[in-house]
């Protein structure tokens, strides 16, 4: 029998579906409206969304950084809208672009809580609806141009001799080119499509019984892979950047006569380490290579925005531009941390941690006539809200086992709702007991700690954890001298709007809260689908 408090619920969440589903189409028949005497209140956008890697809260402009010039990305805000409370729905690259592509949380792929390496096959269903999937249906033509990170394949370990596939192409994508795994780590190749560019069958890839580590500065990944080499060879940590760039700025030039619309996905290797910016960016900003590096990926999203321009496409393009999630504390950032710089601003934490710095990403959005120009938004968003918005714009309703996490944030983009569209989220950090549950101004953490890295050091890497409170001077009530103190609460509290920063661990003082939250993130994990 439902519960009365049941059917209320169910209610609340219908007139939800209905006033956001509202929002999204008043959102596209005023930019249809704006765009132009020519154009239809139903014409779709073209889209281009640039995934940034390990780009933090606080490592642009417009987001408070000094240190680091990003006057492209500015301008992007300043023609477009700022989001001053998106997150990516895992603090871990690998899971925050399943959940970026799938509208899926993470957790709902079991043993998805770290990054996929060299081995490891598509971590994605073919079967599922993706970002690509929900563009192509529509007749848009797609591309995924840049770090894949999501495997090859459908066997352990990935066979890099013979084709690719299941791969980009069979989640939507027309054309795919990138680097497989992640710039730290091998294989250091490129792959086009189904294949290894630059790869003979006289020279195989090999996997290696002994690993030997790189010689490069901040180098993590280890030579786990041989052979090939014609095409390693292509491969420059300096000129990967450039590379992309090229391959993403020509495809969109190629749709300048395209009339059904065309959909990008730029997966930038900026700003993850090791931080190799090409060589006219070195000494150009005011913290070492970290901030160069960020000046490179602020250059490439000006190219990206110049072909559009060219193309004459600029006003009928959504632009979104984020991240995969927070900044890191490494080597590199270290040293830009020393020199004044914050990329995760005031936020507790890092990469791969429950914290907001694991997961509180800038978000941008430009649409002329769309979207409000040079506006700022509060409203709760993430990356997994990607394939219900996409999906609103091209006009597709979802299945109920379609992108059961993604809400459709169309009115947040184009409007200026009420209230929020979504009313809670869930976020994976690295570790399964440390998932953070958001709802209103409470943030709920069912463990103590950060759910990231400990703080050990990896080669020249420092990842994180209490133990860099020594060096961030950052303060919590949870630590003293880098470490969890041992009668600390068994889990943790934050009211982030009087306490941004997350100082002050509220989870004994509040045991009503924690329950309601416990709760609910109880009830998102069980539940098959947590959107309306």
């Amino acid at each position: 029998m439902t519960s009365a408090n049941e059917m209320k619920e169910d209610n609340m969440m219908k007139r939800r579906q209905f006033l956001t589903t509202v929002g999204a189409g008043v959102g596209l028949a005023l930019a249809g409206r704006c765009l132009g005497a020519d154009s239809k209140p139903s014409r779709r956008p073209n889209i281009v969304l640039i995934n940034a890697d390990d780009l933090g809260f606080g490592d642009i402009g417009c987001y408070g950084a000094t240190k680091v010039k990003t006057p492209n990305i500015d301008r992007l805000a300043k023609q477009g809208r700022m989001f001053t409370d998106a997150h990516s729905a895992s603090a871990v690259c690998t899971p925050s672009r399943y959940a970026l592509l799938t509208g899926r949380y993470p957790f709902r792929n079991k043993g998805l809580w770290g990054p996929v390496m060299l081995r490891s096959p598509l971590v994605i269903d073919p079967k599922q609806l993706t970002l690509g999937k929900v563009m192509k249906d529509a007749g848009y033509a797609t591309a995924c141009i840049g770090k894949w990170h999501l495997g090859f394949g459908d066997k352990t370990p990935v066979d890099w001799n013979k084709p690719l596939k299941p791969g980009p192409l069979e989640l939507g994508f027309d054309y795919y080119f990138g680097v497989p795994v992640v710039n730290s780590h091998p294989p250091f190749v490129y792959v086009e499509n189904h294949s290894v560019v630059g790869l003979t069958p006289d020279d195989p890839m090999v996997y290696k019984k002994k690993a030997a580590t790189r010689v490069f500065p901040e180098k993590m990944g280890l030579d786990w892979i041989g052979g090939a080499q014609a095409a390693h060879k292509l491969y420059n940590d300096e000129t990967v950047g450039a590379t992309l760039t090229a391959k993403a700025v020509k495809w969109i030039e190629d749709q300048e006569a395209n009339k059904k619309g065309f959909f990008l996905y730029l997966a930038t290797t900026n700003i993850h380490h090791p931080f190799t910016p090409a060589p006219q960016f070195k000494g150009g900003s005011k913290c070492g290579r970290y901030g160069d590096f960020i000046a490179e990926l602020d250059w490439i999203v000006g190219q990206v925005l110049e072909a559009v321009d060219r193309i004459k496409a600029a006003d009928n393009t959504l632009v979104i531009f984020t991240s995969d999630n927070g900044g890191m504390l490494n080597q590199g950032g270290q040293d830009a941390w020393k020199d004044g710089h914050r990329m995760n601003a005031d936020l507790l934490g890092f990469k791969f941690d429950a914290w907001e710095g694991g997961h509180r990403v800038p978000l941008i959005a430009r649409w002329p006539g769309g979207i409000p120009r040079g506006t700022t938004s509060d409203q709760l968003i993430c990356n997994v809200d990607m394939l219900a918005t996409f999906a609103a714009i091209v006009g597709r309703k979802l299945k109920a086992d379609e992108g059961p996490d993604s809400f459709n944030i169309m009115g947040a983009l184009t409007g200026h709702p009420a209230k929020q569209i979504r009313d809670h989220l869930a976020v994976c950090p690295r570790s399964p007991r440390h998932i953070a549950i958001r709802k209103g101004k409470w943030v709920y953490i069912g463990a103590k700690g950060n759910g990231g890295f400990t703080g050990r050091r990896i080669g020249g890497h420092t990842l994180g954890g209490p133990a860099a409170h020594k060096l961030t001077k950052h303060t919590n009530s949870d630590i003293v001298d880098g470490k969890i103190k041992k009668n600390a609460p068994q889990g943790q509290l934050y009211d982030l709007q009087a306490d941004p920063s997350q100082t002050k661990n509220l989870h004994d003082k509040k045991p009503e809260i924690v329950k309601q939250m416990q709760s609910l993130l109880d009830k998102c994990r069980k539940s098959k689908r947590t959107a309306p």
